[in-house]
């Protein structure tokens, strides 16, 4: 299979750490984005950055910077929409997506993603704890030409990503989540303490 293209996830306000670019909070003598960009550039073609407002803070990285395509920070999925409207205007025919403060995930992710796409093409990351399943709807595999009906479900109120994924038998790339859990995501100053003892381990 040809890579595809990726898009990172960083439109979110990022509240519950004061506010700003949870991207370019440092972890282990690096930003964020710099921890993603390091296990994602391998793994597929060319990379977007979704974020909203002023762009230039982005710079150092050259990426070309997408913002949402609907008002009113409606939610990963607005980012997922604005991805996939991207890959479409590359020729990509699919676009994954990553989160931009999730700096462990696996490396082997676009593959594995691409492996369990369903009959639409449309997969998700998952861990399992005992028997409960945990889907990481910000990591997955998103065909462009369910764009539209993304737009449309966005637009009549869906925030809920499984909704939408299950609508379309979404496949289910399942990963471990021992000895660290790949989609350990920083949401508090406190959890960049967890990342930095976990930044040698993962």
């Amino acid at each position: 299979m040809s890579l595809p293209v990726a898009v990172i996830l960083a439109g979110g306000q990022a509240t519950r750490m004061g506010g700003g670019d949870k991207g370019l909070r440092m972890v282990a003598g690096q930003p964020l984005l710099t921890h993603v960009l390091a296990r994602l550039a391998p793994q597929v073609g060319r990379i977007a950055l979704n974020a909203n407002g002023d762009p230039a803070r982005f710079a150092a990285y050259d990426l070309p910077v997408i913002a949402d395509s609907l008002p009113d920070w409606p939610g990963p999925l607005a980012g997922v929409l604005a991805g996939m409207d991207w890959a479409a205007s590359q020729g990509a025919q699919a676009v994954v997506s990553v989160a931009a403060d999730t700096p462990f995930f696996p490396r082997n992710l676009v593959a594995r993603l691409q492996a369990a796409a369903g009959p639409s093409g449309l997969s998700l990351a998952a861990t399992r704890e005992g028997d409960k399943l945990w889907r990481h709807p910000t990591f997955g595999l998103w065909p462009v030409a369910l764009r539209d009906d993304l737009r449309a479900a966005l637009q009549s109120g869906l925030r809920k990503v499984v909704l939408w994924t299950d609508r379309h038998g979404a496949g289910t790339a399942e990963f471990p989540s021992a000895p660290v859990d790949p989609f350990f995501n920083i949401n508090t100053p406190e959890d960049i303490a967890v990342a930095e003892r976990l930044a040698g381990q993962a």
